[in-house]
């Protein structure tokens, strides 16, 4: 049983340039995240690479555990309080990210108390080989009693194909309308012997009946985490993750 969760997140979808994908996952790791350990409290949750076939391309999913509202307020403060509305000491780390990115989109997302934090998910061992992402929207309000639904109905009929549930959230700053759901997979043939269920009749069958009936919509995409992943590695990254050129931060 893990303990409630009250920690808040900044989910992100950032949009590539070209070919600097992998470039762009090992800076947010390995040059970002010790940096907003040691400065910020935030810890990295994960960094996927979204599968293309299944998803926007190229694209990566970024999450940070922020200390709650409270940490988030006292991190976005510290980052835009100056004239260029950017900390001045992160101004090499901000012209590298941005050769590698051209724009993304963010949103604050909120726990169910029931969702375990990064640092209980890599204690026990959790991780996918893949990772399913999806969005998933309610009637307004309704949030929080889908989110319960989905741990009663759906869990017990997912984890059966090897799919379990490391986070379950709401969107915040909005009309609680949207949630994110996002499943670890013990393998891709795990999620197509799911996905084939939900698409031709089968256990998923009753789940996809109530999905529709107390939701306005949803999809999903795959992602595969990015190599120094605190899933992937069991750990936070850390100074010593990082390439030639950064060990001065």
């Amino acid at each position: 049983m893990t303990s409630e969760n009250t920690k808040v997140y900044t989910h992100e979808f950032i949009d590539i340039r070209g070919s600097n994908r992998a470039n762009y996952v090992h800076h947010m790791t390995a040059n970002w995240s010790p940096i907003a350990q040691e400065e910020r409290d935030q810890l990295c949750y994960g960094v996927w690479g979204v599968i293309g076939t299944t998803g926007r391309w190229p694209q990566v999913v970024n999450m940070w555990e922020e200390d709650g509202f409270d940490g988030l307020a006292a991190g976005l403060e510290h980052e835009t309080k100056s004239a260029t509305f950017q900390d001045p000491k992160l101004a090499k780390w901000w012209e590298e990210a941005a050769t590698y990115r051209s724009g993304g989109l963010d949103r604050v997302i909120v726990p169910t108390p029931w969702s375990p934090t990064i640092s209980q998910l890599c204690a026990d061992g959790i991780r996918g080989d893949v990772y399913t992402h999806e969005m998933v929207k309610v009637p307004r309000g309704t949030a929080r009693d889908f989110l319960e639904i989905v741990a009663a109905e759906a869990v017990p009929v997912f984890e059966p194909f090897g799919w379990k549930l490391i986070g379950a959230f709401r969107t915040a700053l909005a009309d609680d309308s949207e949630c994110i759901l996002l499943w670890a997979i013990e393998s891709m043939q795990a999620w197509a012997e799911l996905e084939k269920a939900a698409t031709f009749g089968g256990s998923v069958e009753r789940w996809r009946k109530r999905l529709f009936e107390v939701s306005e919509s949803n999809g999903r995409f795959l992602m595969r985490d990015a190599p120094l992943a605190p899933l992937r590695l069991g750990r936070q990254p850390s100074r010593a993750d990082r390439h030639e050129g950064w060990a001065d931060l």
